[in-house]
């Protein structure tokens, strides 16, 4: 029987006094197909294929430059010399130039640098968990693994990419009182809402369910080119990004002031339109993962575009623009990329294109079409972690996998990302919850049945010993309020409890 008296300090779901009702009260209703990773990207799951947008998407970017024509074309010649410039002192400084800080000196470190880290938008925290702790994660993994051999994963026939979303490991990372400390400093210290009232907590961390990668030596398959989550095409929607407007600035032609830290208009945005398989429909502040190995650069690990801001701006104008000439006709690639190349397409030589982005799959960057990127020299290998250290990134950054696994052991990470207190986030986490109490996939993710007839898959019993942020973080308790927290802040939390039934 469910040691219930040991959760007498929560408040548990509304339904659910007892654990008969929690193990029936959850059914998932996630009706996608079944899948992996590769669907959630065209170059994956489509390699080759490419099938131009509706015309929509043409009178879309029609409206967003309408009557802003000029300040557009005067945006883009500011934006171009200062990617050249940033673009260099990238490629020189090479991985040192990722920031690194220390958890054990967690506040102090990200104070001081935290200019770098907006400006950088990637992160190394290290020593979130204990190095042999976060071995042991791999280690309990596996051997679910092995007793739960139908396990889907990609590539099919030798997966690195796993579809467990539900293992203990998995859990006790997620709500680790570290890893939930860590969250909090990163969202309070370099996220901002520029009006109190919104309805958002940067205090309170909400905890989002992914998937974990196990990569063996030599994999070339799971090769994933340079990619940005959080939707592709919704950037630059009106019912996607527009909702909050969080690119208005850029769609102004006034890209100097767009401000990729500030949440308020983030909290109304839609990043998942198409109901994609792992298009991500809660607010990530950060993606992240936890290392569980010792991996360096080429040894099958991150790559990151440290622009943030550049490279989202240039990302957004880019489908507006196109070349006069091209490289082979100038047979000089520094011509190819001068400003007076790159003409403005607007009225009839308008299309629909959006480079890179397609309905329910991630934004991707093929190479050549965003070439003022210089992403050949621009992404860069992180500093070489090991088990325990947190890796984090922007939401909107730019990253990539190495193409080839060229170490001598396996690379693994948990995904968890960090993610703040908002009513729509709260609306996930209830559907999420009755996924954990079903082990099926959470509704973002491929459908099917997924654990639940895993051998050994964890149940609410096993959280009974955990901190009570980490429950809260999963949905199966009410929310706290922080001492500091905004009004809005509160307000969120408030409304993230109505939905979650406390």
């Amino acid at each position: 029987m469910f040691p219930y008296a040991r959760f007498s300090r929560f408040v548990l779901l509304r339904p659910c006094q007892a654990l008969q009702q929690w193990q029936t009260c959850g059914i998932a209703s996630n009706s996608k197909r079944e899948g992996d990773i590769s669907d959630s990207f065209t170059s994956l799951s489509l390699p080759g294929k490419s099938t131009p947008l509706p015309d929509r998407f043409r009178q879309r970017k029609l409206d967003l430059v309408g009557g802003r024509e000029d300040a557009i074309i005067a945006s883009w010649e500011r934006l171009l010399p200062v990617l050249r410039r940033e673009n260099d002192i990238v490629a020189e400084r090479g991985s040192s130039i990722v920031p690194e800080i220390r958890f054990r000196n967690l506040h102090d470190d990200l104070e001081a640098k935290k200019t770098e880290i907006r400006q950088r938008g990637a992160a190394i925290i290290r020593g979130v968990i204990p190095q042999d702790e976060a071995r042991a994660y791999k280690f309990q993994i596996e051997e679910y693994v092995r007793q739960n051999p139908q396990t889907r994963g990609f590539p099919p026939e030798n997966p690195q990419v796993i579809e467990l979303y539900w293992s203990l490991s998995q859990l006790r990372a997620r709500t680790h009182p570290s890893m939930l400390k860590a969250q909090r400093t990163l969202m309070t210290s370099l996220w901002h809402s520029s009006n109190p009232d919104t309805p958002i907590s940067l205090q309170t961390p909400l905890s989002y369910a992914d998937r974990l990668r196990i990569r063996q030596p030599g994999d070339a398959q799971f090769s994933l080119g340079p990619h940005a989550d959080g939707g592709s095409v919704e950037r630059w929607e009106a019912e996607g990004y527009g909702r909050g407007g969080v690119y208005d600035a850029v769609f102004r032609g006034e890209w100097e002031a767009y401000d990729p830290w500030e949440a308020a208009g983030r909290v109304d945005a839609v990043t998942d339109l198409y109901g994609g398989l792992g298009s991500c429909s809660m607010f990530r502040m950060f993606q992240g993962w936890l290392s569980m190995s010792t991996t360096g650069p080429g040894e099958g690990t991150l790559l990151v575009n440290p622009l943030v801001k550049e490279s989202t701006v240039y990302s957004l104008l880019r489908p507006f623009f196109r070349p006069v000439r091209s490289a082979a006709e100038l047979g000089d690639a520094e011509r190819f990329l001068d400003v007076d190349n790159w003409e403005f397409t607007a009225g009839d030589k308008m299309t629909s294109e959006l480079q890179g982005a397609t309905p329910g799959h991630g934004q991707e960057f093929p190479e050549g079409l965003h070439p003022h990127l210089e992403l050949d020299k621009t992404m860069v290998h992180l500093p070489k972690v090991d088990p325990g250290d947190y890796v984090v990134w922007h939401c909107d950054a730019i990253h990539a996998v190495d193409r080839r696994h060229g170490g001598t052991s396996d690379a693994s990470v948990l995904y968890i990302p960090v993610c703040p207190t908002t009513e729509a986030s709260a609306r996930y986490v209830a559907r999420q919850r009755d996924a954990f109490l079903a082990g099926t996939p959470p509704s973002d993710f491929p459908g099917g049945t997924g654990e639940a007839g895993h051998l050994e898959r964890p149940t609410v019993e096993h959280l009974a010993q955990s901190a009570p942020e980490g429950v809260q973080s999963l949905g199966l308790a009410k929310v706290s309020t922080y001492r500091g927290d905004s009004v809005g802040g509160k307000e969120a939390v408030r409304r993230a409890n109505h939905v979650l039934g406390f």
